[in-house]
């Protein structure tokens, strides 16, 4: 009966193994869809060993006695990489890249706010700043920065300063996190602040007009990370199947 218990408690191991292992399938394959998406962070996993009680090693073990082990299983626990990636020139005006380690704030459709790195910007028919998914781009004062009709060339300060021709349009929010961990993400390379993350602005944001920051995604090391998933899945799988075997024929001598 002994091996029996450590056989069904090696089921439920490999059980939760797989499912730590398609939470990091998911980001994998999340990573090598974005990694083409300006600005983009990396989404990582960590794996740790969760105690869920114990299982005892003899018929007259107790819990907490010499002989109860505890009962370990892998869990996932999903983050993100704020590694900056690489500064790339383009050479188009509204293009913008940011030095220091904030974010471009955007109003979403609902009214609230995002955060992104990704400054491939545009102008809308109405003539608003807006970034790739058309949302507003917003000033330090909270205001959508609006192009001038009367035209004239579009410049922006390392400071976040924008100015048409000799008409300044406003300062770019540029908004840093103490606590990243508060930050939450959302489509289009976005992210969203909750309550504890510490937004302050950013004083010195190193605003490079003409430039992208690229995705901090290496397509090749995601490639590799799904291979060893998959190997890793593979065999979990084999343990399960041959537990599963080995309690069948445990079950069968038993009668």
């Amino acid at each position: 009966m002994l091996g029996y218990l450590q056989m069904n408690i090696g089921i439920y191991q490999s059980a939760a193994s797989l499912s730590a292992l398609e939470r990091w399938q998911d980001a994998v394959s999340q990573n090598i869809g974005a990694s083409q998406v300006p600005g983009y962070r990396q989404r990582t996993v960590t794996f740790s060993a969760q105690d869920n009680g114990q299982f005892n090693l003899g018929s007259s073990a107790q819990a907490g006695s010499e002989s109860a082990q505890p009962a370990s299983f892998p869990t996932a626990t999903g983050g993100i990489s704020f590694k900056a990636g690489e500064t790339q020139p383009t050479g188009r005006p509204f293009d913008m890249a940011i030095q220091s380690s904030g974010f471009f704030k955007v109003q979403m459709p609902d009214g609230s706010t995002a955060y992104t790195r990704d400054g491939s910007f545009s102008e809308s028919a109405d003539g608003t700043l807006v970034n790739s998914s058309g949302y507003p781009v917003l000033s330090e004062g909270g205001a959508p920065i609006v192009l001038s009709t009367t035209g004239g060339t579009f410049t922006v300060t390392q400071d976040g300063v924008v100015s048409q021709g000799d008409t300044q349009l406003g300062r770019l929010s540029v908004t840093s996190f103490s606590n990243t961990a508060g930050l939450t993400p959302i489509s289009g390379g976005m992210l969203v602040a909750g309550p504890n993350a510490g937004a302050t602005a950013t004083e010195h944001p190193g605003v490079l007009q003409g430039y992208i920051e690229s995705s901090n995604v290496s397509p090749l090391f995601e490639m590799v990370n799904l291979v060893q998933v998959s190997r890793v899945y593979e065999a979990n799988q084999r343990v399960i199947t041959n537990a599963d075997q080995q309690t069948q024929k445990t079950m069968d001598a038993l009668g």
